[in-house]
């Protein structure tokens, strides 16, 4: 029998745009083929330190085996490690169905202005996004009606901060930052509070709601320093990119 090939780890070249770099590493993450096992070959725990998922990720473009969405979201986060102008953060969903309750996760993308995904689901258009969104709250809405084509009701939202670019960092990600019971809002709640929250994301003011304060584990994602708005860096213009 023949020995499947082992997809090649995409690279960057300078003449690629983001949303070309983005299709590529999504491209490879396709090739590795969702994981329908029911075996996950790969421990994700959420709680570690940013460096040791990354040395997962390293260990996923060695087996090259089948994975799920969490898998998808650290292996996203490894490949797109070298261009600070992505911005990366995870996007939770909490879903029903027929009686049961399911959990998805994508790696929530921004880059000059504009949002997108990547991921990996048994489902095309619950994964990734092109690089084309206006708004957080617009991406968010797009799932929100993919899932409604499979008959699932969105029931919670959570949204991570972004994610450093330092592999060796020993901070964990923060999965949700901004918790939203979409089911029990209006979408113009919705928007609203997620385009509070974009905006203090990219503003950098908003802090892990693991650090010390009590008072940050707030359901709604207030601003929290607003004071130091001034010390934000720049946002990057992404290379070449026409998007």
């Amino acid at each position: 029998c023949v020995q499947p090939s082992v997809p090649p780890v995409p690279n960057y070249k300078l003449s690629m745009s983001i949303p070309e770099w983005l299709q590529a590493i999504q491209n490879y993450m396709k090739m590795l083929q969702y994981n329908h096992t029911g075996t996950q070959f790969f421990e994700i725990r959420k709680t570690r330190p940013l460096s040791g998922l990354m040395e997962t990720a390293k260990e996923m473009t060695r087996e090259s085996l089948p994975i799920k969405c969490l898998e998808a979201v650290i292996l996203g986060i490894y490949l797109t490690n070298g261009q600070p102008s992505v911005e990366r953060f995870p996007i939770s969903f909490k879903t029903h169905f027929s009686g049961n309750y399911f959990h998805h996760v994508v790696l929530g993308i921004y880059c000059n202005g504009r949002y997108g995904s990547l991921g990996m689901s048994r489902r095309s258009d619950l994964m990734d996004k092109p690089l084309t969104y206006r708004t957080l709250s617009d991406l968010i809405f797009d799932f929100e009606d993919s899932y409604k084509k499979y008959l699932h009701s969105v029931k919670k939202v959570k949204i991570g901060l972004y994610v450093p670019h330092e592999p060796h960092s020993f901070q964990p990600i923060e999965w949700k930052q901004l918790v939203l019971n979409v089911s029990k809002m209006m979408r113009t709640e919705v928007r609203k509070e997620l385009e509070k929250f974009a905006r203090d994301m990219r503003m950098k003011i908003l802090k892990p709601s693991s650090a010390h304060s009590p008072m940050k584990e707030r359901s709604r994602g207030k601003s929290l320093s607003p004071r130091r708005r001034q010390a934000s860096p720049q946002r990057r213009v992404c290379r070449r990119d026409k998007s």
